[in-house]
C-alpha cells in the first residue's frame, strides 16, 4: 500500500512532466485501436452487402467465379440457358427462381463522353433490374428500366456525377454501345461500399452484355417456407445434375467476403506494422521521460533508502508509476482509436468508398488488445529506469541529482553498439552481393534490425562525435549562446542519442524508401528507353481487355507504320522435356512485330523466330530448370483449347525488368488451338507512328478513341515514365503518411527532453539570467539545442536509410532493376526540414524557461 501512495504521489506530482509520454501512448494505442475498428467496420459493410444480395441459392455457369464475378478475359460473362430457370422452379422446395444477367466487363459514359466508374477501384456494373435487386434496392425517383431506350442508376452514382431523369448515357462492352436515358434512380438498403450500378430491363441486357437474348449469368432461387438453403441447393442440384454450379447463399456471401478479405488483412497488417514503429519510437520517449525524472529524484529517493525503502520497492514504485501512465494513455487511446476510424471512414468517402457510421464495428477484442499493449510497452519501457533507480544508494542523499552514469556502463554499451552495427554492417555487405533475390531479402531485412539496433545502442558514443561537427559547422556563428547550447547537448550524451534515436528511426525508412522508388523509376526508365521500340501503348488502366471495335479505331488512326496486339493466355498447361507439368503459366501472345515493340535480350535463338507458327520462347530460368533448349518440344494445354505441341524458337535472358520471366507465342499459334469464344481479347495495344508523324498520330489516337472508348488511355513513352513516376510516388506518399505519426511522436520526445532538460538545469538558468544572460539568449540557447539534437537524429536516419535503401537496390538489379538512384533534392530537404521540427519542439521549452522567476530559479534545489 505505501509503494502504491507513493507511485501515486509522485505521478500526480510530475504529472504535467508525464503529459507527452501520455500523448505518446494515446497516438500509439489509438492508431492500433482506429485500424483494428476501421477494418472491422469495412468487414461488417461487405458481410451486410454479401448477405443481402445473395439468394437463397445461385445457379450459374461450370465455368463462373465463385464470387460471382463476371469479368473474363473474352468480355462476355459465362451464361446458362434460360431454359434452366423453368427446370429450377420444378424442384422441390422452390418458391421463386428468376434469371439473373449482369457484367463487370462494360464502361459507361455520360452524354459528354466522361466515365461513370467509380475512382475508388470499385466495379461498375451493368444488369438487369427483377426481383433480387429490389430486395436491395428502392426506387427513389421515376420507374424500373422499360423497353431499350431506358436505364436505372443508383442513387450515389447519381448524386456523384449529377445525373438526373433523362440524361442519356452509354453502355460499352464487348457487343458494342448501347445507348439509353436514365428512367429511375434507386438508392441501396444496404451500404454500398462505392460499386457504380446500372438496371437494363432483362431483354435488353441479355443483348447489351452477351449479345443474344434466351440465356442468364445466373439464376437466383428463393426458398419456400420452411426449406433450408442446403435442402433446396440439393434439391435443385437433384433436378439439374451436376452440369451448372450451384450454391447457398452463405456459399457466395463466405466466396465474396474471401475475395477482399485479402487486400483488407493487407490494409490492416501494414497499418498496424506503422503503428508497431510507433511505439518503438514511443518507448524512447518513455524511456527518457523515467531516466531523467529518476536522475532528477536521485537525492529524493536516496533520502527514502535512507529510512528504510528497499530496492525492490523503489523499483516497484516506478513501474506503478508507469503502470498508471500506460492505463491512462491507453484508454484514451482506445477513444481516441474509435475517433480515428471514423476519420479514415469520411477519407474513403472522400476517395468514393462510402462506409456508414451504422456499420461501426468496435469488437471487444480492439480495446482490450489496446489496453495490453500500450501497458506492456510503457512498462517494459520503464523497466531500465525502474531498475536503475532501486540501484540508488542511501549516501545518494547527500549527493545532486542527476549524477552521470557510470564510464563502464558507457563502455560496455558502446562495445555492444560497435558489435551490433559491425553484424549488420556485415549482413548489408552478404545481401548486396547475393546471388538471388530471395536469400538476399534475408540478410537485408537482418541487416536492417541490427544496424537500428546498433545504433540506438551506439547513439551516446555517436552523439559526442557528430554533436560537436555540428557544433562547429552550425552553433559557433552564434558564439557564447552556441557553444551553451553545443554543451548543453552534450552534457547528458545517453540523453542526446536516445532522443535522436527516436527521429532516426522515422527518418532511415524515410530515406530508405526514397532511394528504393527513385532506382526503380530510374531504372525503369532506363529500361524503357533501351527496350521499348513502340511509340504509343494504349491501355485500359483498370486491367480490363480492350474491345475488338476499339481495337479496329487504333488500326484505322491515319500516320501509324503498325499496331500490335498483345493478349495473356492464362491457366495454360505446360508439359516440358523432362517429363513434367507446369500448371497456371501464362503464354503471352501477339503479333509477331511484338518483336519490334520490345526489344527482349535472347540468350539462344531469336525473338522473332518465337512468332512463326507452332513456335514459341521460354524465358532462361525456366530453361534451366527443365532442360529445354532452342529446338525443344513443349506440349501446351490452353484453357478453353487444345492440346498442342509448340518448338521452342529462343530463351529470353532474365536479365530484364519488363516482361521478365514471359513465354511468348504468336496470336495466331494460339487461335489454331484455342476456339474464337475462348480466346482472351487484348490487353494492351502498342502503335508506332511513321517517321516524322509521331506529334500527328499521337494527336489522331486520342481523339479517335476519346469518344468512342473513354476507358483506354494513350500514352507515349514520356507519358508511360510519368505514370510510372506518379504511381510509385503516390505509394511513397501514402507510406511517408503513415510514418508521420511515428515523426510526430519522436517530435514529442524531443519536446519532452527539452522541458525536462528546462527542469532538471532550473537553478542553472536562473544563476546565468542572474549574471547577465538575457530572455532572448536563453530562448536561443535553448532552440540551438534543439536543433542541434534533431540534425543528429536525421544524420543518423538519412545515413542508416540511404544505406539500406542502396543495399535494397543490389537486390532489385537482380530482378533488371539496375540504376541506382540517391534522390538528393528528397534528402536534403528533409535533413533540413529537421532542423525546423528542432525549432518547433523548442518553442514552448523555451517560452517556458524565458519566463522562469529568477530568484525563484536560483533558490531551487
Amino acid at each position: 500500500m505505501t509503494v502504491l501512495k507513493t507511485s501515486m504521489r509522485n505521478f500526480f506530482a510530475h504529472k504535467g512532466r508525464m503529459a507527452l509520454s501520455a500523448v505518446a501512448v494515446l497516438l500509439s494505442v489509438a492508431f492500433v485501436c482506429g485500424t483494428l475498428v476501421f477494418t472491422d467496420t469495412m468487414n461488417t459493410t461487405f458481410d451486410k452487402l454479401f448477405q443481402a444480395t445473395a439468394a437463397d441459392v445461385t445457379v450459374s455457369a461450370k465455368g463462373a467465379s465463385d464470387t460471382g464475378e463476371t469479368t473474363s478475359h473474352t468480355g462476355k460473362p459465362p451464361v446458362v440457358p434460360a431454359s434452366v430457370a423453368g427446370e429450377v422452379r420444378k424442384a422441390r422446395g422452390v418458391k421463386k427462381a428468376e434469371g439473373t444477367v449482369f457484367s463487370t466487363s462494360v464502361t459507361v459514359i455520360d452524354a459528354r463522353k466522361d466515365k461513370l466508374s467509380p475512382k475508388s477501384g470499385a466495379p461498375t456494373i451493368v444488369g438487369n433490374w427483377n426481383g433480387n435487386s429490389a430486395r436491395t434496392m428502392k426506387i427513389t425517383s421515376g420507374a424500373a428500366p422499360k423497353g431499350p431506350g431506358q436505364v436505372m442508376v443508383d442513387a450515389d452514382t447519381a448524386d456523384k456525377h449529377h445525373l438526373k431523369l433523362g440524361d442519356e448515357i452509354g453502355i460499352i462492352t464487348v457487343v458494342g454501345t448501347h445507348h439509353a436515358r436514365v428512367s429511375g434512380i434507386a438508392s441501396f438498403s444496404v451500404t454500398n461500399p462505392g460499386a457504380a450500378i446500372f438496371y437494363l430491363d432483362t431483354r435488353t441486357a441479355q443483348q447489351t452484355l452477351v449479345g443474344r437474348t434466351g440465356v442468364y449469368t445466373d439464376v437466383d432461387v428463393t426458398a419456400a417456407k420452411g426449406v433450408s438453403d442446403a435442402a433446396l441447393k440439393q434439391n435443385v442440384i437433384a433436378a439439374l445434375g451436376h452440369g451448372y454450379k450451384v450454391k447457398t447463399a452463405k456459399e457466395v456471401a463466405d466466396a465474396n467476403q474471401k475475395s477482399v478479405e485479402g487486400p483488407l488483412n493487407v490494409m490492416r497488417y501494414a497499418m498496424l506494422g506503422f503503428a508497431g514503429i510507433a511505439f518503438l519510437v514511443g518507448i524512447f520517449l518513455i524511456i527518457n521521460t523515467f531516466s531523467m525524472l529518476v536522475a532528477q529524484r536521485t537525492r529524493e529517493i536516496g533520502l527514502m533508502r535512507a529510512i528504510g525503502s528497499s530496492r525492490r520497492q523503489i523499483n516497484r514504485s516506478v513501474l506503478v508509476e508507469a503502470l498508471l501512465l500506460g492505463v491512462i494513455g491507453s484508454v484514451l487511446g482506445v477513444g481516441g482509436g474509435v475517433g480515428i476510424a471514423v476519420g479514415l471512414m469520411k477519407l474513403m468517402g472522400s476517395m468514393g468508398m462510402h462506409l456508414s457510421t451504422d456499420d461501426l464495428t468496435v469488437a471487444w477484442t480492439t480495446p482490450v488488445a489496446g489496453l495490453l499493449l500500450g501497458v506492456i510497452v510503457t512498462v517494459l519501457a520503464a523497466y531500465l529506469p525502474a531498475r536503475r533507480a532501486g540501484k540508488v544508494s542511501p549516501m545518494a542523499a547527500l549527493r545532486d541529482s542527476g549524477a552521470p552514469a557510470g564510464a563502464r556502463a558507457g563502455l560496455v554499451r558502446a562495445l555492444m553498439g560497435l558489435v551490433l552495427t559491425g553484424a549488420g554492417v556485415a549482413s548489408l555487405y552478404t545481401a548486396a552481393n547475393a546471388d538471388k533475390a530471395k536469400p538476399g531479402s534475408g540478410w537485408l531485412g537482418l541487416g536492417v534490425v541490427l544496424t537500428l539496433i546498433g545504433f540506438v545502442v551506439i547513439g551516446p558514443l555517436l552523439a559526442g562525435g557528430l554533436v560537436r561537427v555540428l557544433g562547429a559547422i552550425m552553433l559557433r556563428i552564434f558564439g557564447p549562446v552556441g557553444r551553451m547550447a553545443e554543451r548543453n547537448a552534450l552534457r547528458n550524451p545517453r540523453r542526446t542519442g536516445a532522443t535522436g534515436a527516436a527521429l532516426m528511426i522515422g527518418l532511415a525508412l524515410v530515406a530508405c524508401l526514397s532511394v528504393v522508388g527513385s532506382s526503380m523509376v530510374a531504372s525503369a526508365s532506363d529500361q524503357l528507353d533501351k527496350t521499348v521500340g513502340t511509340d504509343f501503348i494504349i491501355q485500359d488502366d483498370k486491367g480490363k481487355e480492350i474491345l475488338p471495335q476499339a481495337v479496329e479505331a487504333i488500326k484505322a488512326t491515319p500516320g501509324l507504320a503498325r499496331v500490335t496486339e498483345y493478349r495473356l493466355l492464362d491457366h495454360a498447361s505446360l508439359t516440358t522435356p523432362d517429363g513434367r507439368t507446369s500448371k497456371d503459366e501464362t503464354i503471352k501472345a501477339a503479333d509477331p512485330t511484338y518483336a519490334q515493340d520490345l526489344r527482349t535480350t535472347t540468350v539462344a535463338g531469336t525473338l522473332a523466330d518465337a512468332y512463326e507458327p507452332d513456335s514459341m520462347s521460354v524465358p532462361e530460368g525456366f530453361a534451366k530448370k527443365h532442360g529445354i533448349k532452342v529446338g525443344s518440344t513443349v506440349g501446351v494445354h490452353f484453357r478453353k483449347g487444345t492440346p498442342a505441341r509448340l518448338t521452342v524458337r529462343a530463351i529470353t535472358s532474365d536479365d530484364v525488368a519488363l516482361d521478365r520471366g514471359a513465354m511468348y507465342a504468336s496470336i495466331a499459334t494460339a487461335a489454331k488451338y484455342v476456339p474464337a469464344d475462348g480466346m482472351p481479347l487484348d490487353q494492351m495495344v502498342f502503335a508506332t507512328a511513321k517517321d516524322g508523324q509521331q506529334a500527328a498520330a499521337y494527336k489522331a489516337l486520342k481523339a479517335a478513341l476519346h469518344d468512342s472508348h473513354p476507358e483506354l488511355t494513350v500514352r507515349d513513352q514520356t507519358d508511360y515514365k510519368k505514370a510510372f513516376k506518379d504511381q510509385i510516388g503516390q505509394m511513397l506518399n501514402l507510406i511517408y503518411g503513415l510514418l508521420a505519426l511515428a515523426i510526430i511522436v519522436a517530435v514529442l520526445g524531443v519536446v519532452n527532453t527539452l522541458a525536462l532538460s528546462v527542469v532538471e538545469r532550473t537553478r542553472e538558468i536562473g544563476l546565468m539570467r542572474a549574471i547577465g544572460l538575457s530572455r532572448r539568449q536563453l530562448r536561443r540557447m535553448i532552440r540551438l539545442e534543439s536543433v542541434v539534437i534533431a540534425l543528429f537524429g536525421a544524420l543518423l536516419g538519412l545515413g542508416l536509410g540511404m544505406g539500406w535503401g542502396a543495399t535494397a537496390q543490389k537486390l532489385l538489379a537482380l530482378e533488371g532493376l539496375k540504376v541506382l538512384d540517391i534522390p538528393w533534392p528528397t534528402i536534403t530537404g528533409v535533413f533540413v526540414g529537421s532542423a525546423f521540427v528542432g525549432l518547433f519542439a523548442a518553442l514552448i521549452p523555451a517560452f517556458r524557461a524565458g519566463r522562469m522567476n529568477v530568484l525563484n530559479a536560483i533558490a531551487t534545489d
